[in-house]
């Protein structure tokens, strides 16, 4: 088991992303979880990523705030503990359009063989 405490999660940036600071809560390290990573996010307003899209599927759970996503000529606004799964190759595009803070946890799968040793 790993207990992780919050102050002890570490700054990450992710590609084309802007206005956001990503704190890993668990994920790539030894004891952690075996299959995937979770991330926090917090966008400022006006802060987002995209469009592109992964080779595997994500999960989003915001948690505070609201978060505008656009797919396929779509668009949806999530809100707290509303969750959304970007299946493998969907292009999308989230933007945090409200003068809020959104906070949101992100579990992403990691690369192909599982965790780095």
């Amino acid at each position: 088991m790993l207990i992780k405490r919050f102050n002890e999660a570490e700054v990450y940036e992710a590609p084309n992303h802007w206005g956001v600071t990503g704190l890993r809560l668990q994920g790539f390290e030894e004891g952690g979880p075996e299959n995937q990573w979770v991330g926090f996010s917090q966008f400022l307003p006006g802060g987002g990523a995209g469009p592109d899209s992964t080779p595997f599927e994500k999960v989003y759970v915001v948690l505070e705030g609201e978060m505008t996503i656009e797919w396929d000529g779509q668009t949806a606004v999530i809100g707290p503990m509303d969750s959304c799964t970007v299946p493998p190759d969907q292009v999308r595009r989230i933007e945090n359009k409200s003068n809020h803070v959104c906070k949101m946890l992100v579990v992403i799968p990691y690369p192909e063989g599982g965790r780095p040793k």
